[in-house]
């Protein structure tokens, strides 16, 4: 079954896409986080994209951040049997080869954003000077 409600729908298409309203200034959805909080495992992926589901577990959020012996071993090859990524958010970096229910920040909460200037014009623009 998939979940379907118009207005819930559009609304977090907008919002992940950078153009939803949000009232707090510089916020980002963050795919790489929200898979592993509610599809820790990956199994929601594994169902609707079976080019990925020889990937074990959470990796199956970040295939472009494993080894070429990996996704070897999974039958994949980025750019063949699935695309490389358009675009790599800085903020994906930290969860990158994060486990679900991993251990939290060493200071117990994240730090300052290393990039809070960069809205989502800065991923679509040709200058990267920022």
């Amino acid at each position: 079954k998939v979940d379907y409600d118009v207005c819930s729908n559009y609304g977090n298409w907008l919002y992940s896409a950078g153009i939803g309203n949000d009232p707090r200034e510089n916020r980002k959805f963050n795919m790489i986080k929200q898979g592993l909080d509610y599809d820790g495992n990956g199994d929601y992926v594994r169902l609707w994209v079976p080019e990925l589901q020889a990937i074990k577990g959470a990796d199956i959020h970040t295939p472009w951040a494993l080894s070429s012996a990996a996704l070897s071993q999974a039958g994949v090859t980025l750019g063949e049997t699935y695309p490389q990524p358009v675009v790599t958010a800085p903020e994906w970096s930290r969860h990158i080869h994060q486990r679900p229910g991993g251990s939290p920040h060493p200071r117990g909460k994240r730090g300052p954003a290393q990039h809070k200037d960069r809205g989502i014009d800065f991923y679509f623009s040709r200058k990267k000077d920022a």
